[in-house]
């Protein structure tokens, strides 16, 4: 607890002179047990504020957090304060719009409810694979995907020549050997070669501009070298260029997700039918 009032006493020291001035009646205070911060009539308690302070953090830290929940505090108080003055009693009558959200929370919580009861999430193979064939359109590339392995090292490396050989190699026993030599002699290695990586993200590990990237490729390999004379070398594995339809394994999880937003989609047209059937066959909704 004297933690906490010396943390909320040093916010208060830097929010104006007077509460500098008064800071041992504040301390007092906030050992009785509360009030940190007054805005016009209302006030904030400490039990408020400090749920907002993480454990651990430091005491600069927990000043500033402190400091920032109280300004934000405040100023949603007083702004509330001025809409209370400045309003016309009708502008202030808030009930439509209340009865609104209410009635759109409501139906909006049971739809969920009615979806997460009947929506099957069970998505076999061949519904990917039908979904993907169906809808190529869906999957053309903004930009390039790549298979790689790409490495960081400087460009006077010993082991550069044999790494730079290594990476394009396919035997698990040449892969191994760049790995082990790479870890020893490169910044950076990573083997991407089995994963499908979008072009930006790939430029962003090695470092480069996009653009920069795509131009400096020649067969399968890319290289440059940059201001720290460093080599940023990546082998290219396989690439589908950019325009072309993503392979299917990359777009899985993606299918996924439009094939269970269509099951969702027609449940809740399915809700919406079955209440205006079954109301109009019990007698619930009736046009005179």
């Amino acid at each position: 607890m004297k933690r906490w009032i010396y943390i909320v006493a040093i916010a208060f020291a830097a929010v104006s002179c007077k509460l500098a001035n008064n800071i041992g009646n504040t301390a007092t205070e906030l050992f009785r047990g509360e009030v940190v911060a007054k805005a016009g009539s209302h006030k904030l308690y400490r039990s408020q504020l400090e749920p907002y302070i993480p454990h651990g953090v430091s005491p600069q830290d927990s000043i500033n957090l402190a400091r920032q929940y109280m300004d934000a505090w405040a100023e949603d108080i007083l702004m509330l304060d001025m809409a209370e003055e400045q309003l016309s009693k009708e502008e202030k009558d808030v009930t439509k719009e209340l009865e609104d959200y209410r009635r759109t929370l409501l139906k909006y919580r049971y739809e969920q409810r009615y979806i997460d009861q009947r929506l099957d999430t069970l998505i076999t193979d061949e519904e990917i694979g039908r979904f993907y064939k169906n809808h190529q359109d869906l999957f053309r590339l903004d930009r390039p995907l790549i298979k790689s392995r790409y490495l960081i090292i400087p460009a006077d490396s010993k082991n550069l020549k044999k790494l730079r050989n290594l990476i394009s190699a396919e035997e698990v026993a040449d892969l191994q050997e760049a790995a082990m030599l790479a870890s020893t002699s490169a910044m950076k290695y990573a083997d991407s070669a089995d994963t499908w990586m979008d072009g930006l993200t790939l430029a962003q590990e090695l470092g480069m501009d996009y653009r920069n990237m795509l131009s400096s490729i020649k067969g399968q390999f890319m290289e440059w070298k940059d201001e720290a004379g460093n080599l940023h070398i990546a082998y290219i594995a396989d690439m589908v260029p950019e325009g072309k339809t993503a392979p299917q394994e990359y777009c899985t999880e993606r299918i996924r997700d439009l094939i269970l937003s269509e099951r969702k989609h027609t449940l809740e047209n399915t809700l919406d039918q079955n209440l205006l059937e079954e109301a109009r066959k019990n007698k619930k909704y009736v046009i005179y």
